[in-house]
């Protein structure tokens, strides 16, 4: 394939293609919002989803659910968005103390008259989880599964046993840059060569321009690296389960609309966009490992969070130029060189969803 013309200007820079965007997919798809493991029983905490504050509870028996964060009494927020995870057992409002069971119902509304309080219960939010990784869908009415979304992930990443990793390092990144602009530069390694020297002489096809990589099988180190580290060892087992060539090779998988995972011999990085804008989208990286390693008193991530803070913000820091460059009058679209694989070309994604056919 040659040159293809890229999204439109505006869908990068414009507020109102922003607020349009959000509504008709953000808020239409199942969205990641972290690790399920942030929550243990009887807790809660808020999390943003492009602009709106959910309410996401774990009780005693381990069930999730979410709500919007607003009490159906006067529309204050039941949790700080800025608090960590606290243990309650139910939601009070801190305006009227309108309180809410952890499954969203009324309970108690003080010195008023509620004759039906099921009509007054939180506004659901549906929640599901892949993985180990939470996922809400503001339009629960229209929710369809999650197994699609994560079908092909699943499929590439079957062996690495998400769900039963553990945090063992995590970065936070504020990235002046539309969330698309992270996607698509995750979805190429065009860009390796000129931007991730360090990487591309532990992976050298990385170099090349990014075409024939196969991203099913895995990509190779150079001889004597099989993982993702400052030095391509480390002392580390190999996850279990891996095939003999997930144990030397690098994979990558992209959940739309926001999660991204690198899969490791030893770990996994996981990537949660959170976009706030049009030009502005938080960054949760966390590194993923194996339980007992990440329980052993001699558990170091350096080696491994070392490398990737460095990819990470040359990624970002290029990022946020081709945000600044879209933003010039004299931008009106980019264009897009060969990729690896075209289902992960966002167009393909995103402009169906946006009942467009531009791009």
């Amino acid at each position: 394939m040659g040159l293809e013309a890229a999204l439109p200007r505006e869908l990068y820079v414009d507020d109102a293609a922003w607020a349009a965007e959000r509504e008709a997919v953000l808020f239409a798809e199942w969205f990641c919002v972290g690790r399920a493991d942030r929550l243990a029983t009887s807790q809660a905490v808020a999390v943003d989803v492009a602009g709106e504050s959910v309410v996401l509870t774990c009780d005693d028996t381990g069930e999730l659910r979410a709500a919007y964060n607003v009490c159906r009494h006067r529309g204050s927020q039941l949790l700080d968005p800025a608090a960590p995870a606290c243990s309650v057992g139910a939601l009070r409002c801190p305006y009227h103390s309108w309180t809410y069971g952890l499954d969203g119902r009324l309970l108690r509304a003080p010195h008023a008259e509620v004759d039906d309080p099921t009509a007054f219960s939180l506004n659901p939010v549906a929640v599901a989880t892949w993985g180990g990784f939470v996922f809400v869908h503001l339009t629960p009415e229209a929710a369809e599964p999650l197994e699609p979304s994560v079908a092909r992930a699943q499929a590439t990443l079957a062996n690495y046993a998400l769900d039963a990793l553990v945090v063992g390092a995590s970065f936070h990144y504020e990235v002046a840059a539309n969330y698309k602009v992270l996607l698509e530069n995750y979805n190429e390694c065009y860009h390796c060569g000129p931007v991730h020297p360090e990487l591309c002489r532990l992976v050298p096809s990385f170099a090349g321009g990014g075409s024939d990589l196969d991203w099913e099988e895995g990509v190779p180190h150079r001889e004597g690296a099989w993982t993702f580290t400052t030095t391509g060892t480390t002392a580390r087992a190999p996850l279990p389960g891996l095939t003999e060539a997930e144990r030397t090779r690098h994979k990558g998988e992209l959940v739309y609309p926001n999660l991204m995972l690198s899969a490791s011999a030893d770990h996994v990085a996981a990537f949660v966009l959170l976009p706030h804008g049009p030009a502005r989208t938080t960054v949760e990286c966390s590194l993923l490992f194996a339980r007992d390693e990440v329980e052993d008193p001699g558990f170091d991530p350096s080696d491994a969070g070392e490398l990737w803070d460095l990819v990470n913000r040359q990624d970002w820091a290029v990022c946020e130029s081709v945000q600044r460059g879209m933003s010039s009058r004299s931008y009106r679209h980019g264009w897009f060189a060969p990729m690896e694989d075209e289902s992960l070309d966002i167009r393909r994604w995103l402009l169906p969803r946006l009942g467009r056919r531009d791009g």
